[in-house]
């Protein structure tokens, strides 16, 4: 039996509190390889290659970037980095920190620290197979190295502006696809993918699938092109996506304040003339809903956020950027009446209000939008509703509001309950400063056409 068939059906036979202890030794997985007749460790190795998947940029910003991919055995992986294209300069990160570097089955996961603004680097992937059979036997029995080299550029002040945001993916591989190929042609330097990008997960593999292994034509996908993330309600759901940061990791450690520790989804980068803004508005059902059983804390979280956010618009280097973008999942602005706004105390239901979940976030609007308003914000993108739509400034809103489409083709449903439904359409939102000003297409995935165009001129 292999060793991770032997894990699973373990798991499944210990019922869930014996789940939750496996999760959390899941990270190392070197306990439970196989018990032999005397009570030893016997190694198993998996067959085939030991590197399944191609590199995945994370967190894009001004000095650090990660990479992470997915391997099918016990291993210790690295990055070799360098500013040469051939990697003769070549520096060589492990994962994992100082005291131990990391072991895992799954999900390699390297921080690159210490780098340049506005620069280009090469790097290749490896790992090395290991054996583990205890404390005092562990040793390399392979090596594999991904040949190709691959590149991204840091972000910085003297970087391009440009962007592009998807949203709602749902593990959805048509309209995932159709969004991948978009970016591909319009080559943005960082993509930011704001919400909803998985379902209800209970297993890394399940979350490997979807950000490491997806089902679409370009593997590569994020090689070269770096991701920042912005999480959906969705993306806390099912034992796996509690921690998410054993596919995707948080942000640098020292990105972040001790306040601000558990604030590692939230992030400040500029990026040329635009400053990006990400803020994380959590479930959208309240902590005191019954569905949870008191099992979340989203209504602290967001309040942590307050003196976060007011830090880094005070950063000169995003307070001095000519245009402010603020992304996250919910939206923070909404005109239909009946839609609830999230704060319907104790379980989010009302008959005055269509959904007994939040359609927006009210109380999102009022801890953030004043501080927002008071930098300079511009625009806000947001997502969750499935439908595209663009709110305009007011005379009591400074900043427009851009909603994301969803991942429905035309349509909803299905069989006999399937209904044509041309408003509901896969975005990829585009952003590019384009002679002094921030330039905003909407492209819309089920036609191919640019739905809408926005121009925007410098705050201040």
């Amino acid at each position: 039996m292999k060793r991770r068939d032997f894990i699973k059906k373990t798991a499944l036979m210990a019922g869930a509190a014996g789940w939750a202890n496996n999760a959390l030794a899941d990270e190392t997985k070197v306990e439970q390889s196989a018990i032999g007749n005397e009570g030893q460790q016997i190694y198993i190795a998996n067959e085939g290659p030991l590197i399944i998947s191609a590199p995945m940029l994370q967190n894009y910003a001004e000095t650090s970037m990660g990479v992470a991919f997915a391997v099918n055995d016990l291993a210790n992986g690295y990055v070799i980095v360098g500013q040469q294209p051939d990697l003769s300069d070549g520096e060589k990160v492990k994962c994992g920190g100082y005291r131990t570097t990391e072991i895992s089955d799954r999900v390699i996961q390297v921080r690159l620290a210490n780098l340049q603004p506005n620069t280009t680097y090469y790097y290749k992937i490896g790992a090395d197979r290991i054996h583990y059979g205890g404390g005092y036997d562990m040793k390399i029995i392979g090596n594999e190295e991904d040949p190709r080299i691959y590149h991204f550029t840091t972000a910085g002040s003297r970087s391009p502006a440009h962007f592009c945001v998807i949203n709602d993916t749902h593990a959805r591989w048509e309209p995932f696809g159709l969004a991948i190929e978009k970016i591909a042609t319009l080559t943005p330097q960082c993509v930011i993918w704001n919400g909803d990008a998985t379902n209800v997960e209970e297993t890394i593999e399940a979350q490997m699938r979807i950000f490491l292994q997806p089902e679409i034509e370009r593997k590569d996908y994020a090689s070269e092109i770096p991701y920042l993330f912005c999480p959906g309600n969705h993306d806390s759901r099912g034992m796996a996506n509690r921690h998410l940061e054993k596919v995707w990791m948080y942000r640098q450690p020292e990105e972040r304040v001790s306040r601000d520790w558990d604030l590692g989804r939230n992030f400040a980068v500029r990026m040329g003339e635009v400053a990006l803004i990400g803020l994380d508005t959590a479930e959208d059902k309240l902590d005191t809903n019954p569905l949870f059983a008191g099992l979340f804390n989203s209504g602290p979280y967001r309040e942590a956020q307050v003196a976060w956010l007011d830090d880094v618009l005070h950063r000169p280097e995003i307070a001095s950027a000519p245009f402010l973008v603020a992304f996250c999942h919910i939206p923070l602005y909404e005109p239909n009446p009946r839609y609830n706004p999230g704060d319907v105390v104790p379980a989010d239901k009302d008959p005055q209000y269509t959904t007994d979940f939040a359609m927006w976030q009210r109380t999102c609007a009022q801890l953030w939008t004043p501080l927002l308003e008071k930098a300079g914000c511009q625009i806000v993108i947001t997502a969750h509703q499935h439908e595209y739509r663009f709110d305009a400034p007011t005379q009591t809103r400074c900043w427009a509001q851009i909603v994301g489409g969803g991942p429905e083709m035309g349509f909803t449903g299905s069989g006999e309950s399937r209904r044509e439904r041309p408003e509901k359409y896969p975005t990829v939102i585009e952003g590019k400063v384009v002679d002094g000003k921030l330039q905003i297409q909407i492209h819309n995935l089920l036609t191919g056409k640019v739905q809408d165009s926005f121009e925007f001129r410098s705050r201040g």
